[in-house]
């Protein structure tokens, strides 16, 4: 087979770079509180012994992310998060029924009804997903079944519906099953109004994937940003279905935009912060894009701009250590 590339990166390249930490980093951009170091060890370890099959990794992950305790927060009067092994859900309660965006991994949909429950007795009503990965999505059938109509971006609907593939990771996820789609989608803006809220939906152009929207409650003054938004760690990047750095930076900027000097802003990972919390992460972003970029453009290969460490004085506040700071340089060498 030829070597593809991928803005001058050949496939092969990458693979063999990220070959040893595609499964930690498949674990650790997504699960807080995973070791890299750790599920690189234990990946190495089985490696040895036998390649674990897709579908072993896939539910190991699922498996990890549901071992994470939930954690409820109260953001506003009406409005929570949920912290817990796959991405951050936010909640609205009220008269009207519970509204939330994003469904976790489906081994969390038992926790997740009962972190809902313990909020108070309000049915569930609407599922929002921020994008199509897994770790948002993957509850997505037993929270329908809950009662839940699911709403998304029309590439989010066309990416579980066909088998999508994430190069870096040498991980594939066929469709899912019908009733685990969103029945509901939109191509650039849709509002509900939910709970006397106004909830305004809006599409990213491509930045972590090619289907990321933000959720903003006008009222409340809340804007979940999903996978576009990390805080305190490096983000992923999802190169195979459309995600760029160059698209993360623009992306932020545009919630940046909508966000005022009281707005709460929730991550896809990470604690809840303001706009200066995510201003700090644009700039972040912003320098090694610049750094990257320049060594790329002076004809540097990817081995040789991993190999100068041009994140090294970020990597102590950003360093999950989730998402290892050298797949971080890749994805985005490979995304210029």
């Amino acid at each position: 087979m030829a070597d593809q590339r991928v803005s001058g990166v050949s496939r092969r390249e990458m693979l063999r770079l990220g070959s040893g930490l595609a499964g930690a980093a498949a674990v650790g951009a997504l699960v807080p509180g995973v070791s890299a170091a750790r599920a690189l060890g234990a990946g190495l370890s089985r490696q040895a012994q036998q390649q674990p099959s897709n579908e072993e990794r896939i539910t190991g992950m699922r498996n990890m992310m549901a071992s994470v305790p939930l954690e409820t927060k109260k953001l506003r009067d009406n409005v929570y998060v949920i912290y817990n092994g796959g991405g951050n859900v936010l909640v609205l309660t009220g008269v009207d029924g519970k509204l939330i965006v994003d469904t976790s991994v489906a081994p969390n949909a038992p926790k997740l009804m009962s972190a809902l429950a313990a909020i108070n007795s309000d049915k569930l009503e609407i599922a929002v997903n921020t994008h199509w990965h897994f770790d948002h999505t993957d509850g997505n059938g037993p929270i329908h079944d809950a009662g839940a109509t699911l709403v998304g971006h029309e590439n989010t609907l066309k990416r579980l519906s066909e088998r999508q593939d994430i190069a870096g990771f040498g991980l594939h996820f066929d469709p899912v099953e019908v009733k685990a789609r969103p029945q509901v989608t939109f191509s650039e803006r849709e509002t509900l109004y939910v709970n006397g809220e106004k909830v305004a939906l809006g599409y990213v152009p491509p930045a972590h994937t090619d289907s990321d929207i933000y959720v903003h409650l006008k009222n409340a003054n809340v804007l979940h940003g999903g996978d576009v938004l990390f805080n305190k760690r490096y983000p992923f990047i999802d190169a195979s279905t459309g995600g760029s750095i160059g698209g993360m930076i623009a992306g932020t900027n545009q919630l940046l935009a909508i966000a005022g000097p009281d707005t709460i802003l929730i991550p896809g990972h990470g604690p809840v912060g303001d706009r200066g919390t995510f201003t700090v992460y644009r700039d972040m972003l912003v320098s090694v894009r610049d750094r990257i970029k320049a060594q790329k453009a002076a004809g540097k290969s990817l081995a040789e701009v991993v190999a100068a460490k041009p994140t090294a004085d970020f990597d102590a506040q950003w360093t999950n250590p989730n998402v290892p700071p050298d797949l971080f340089v890749t994805v985005v060498y490979s995304t210029l």
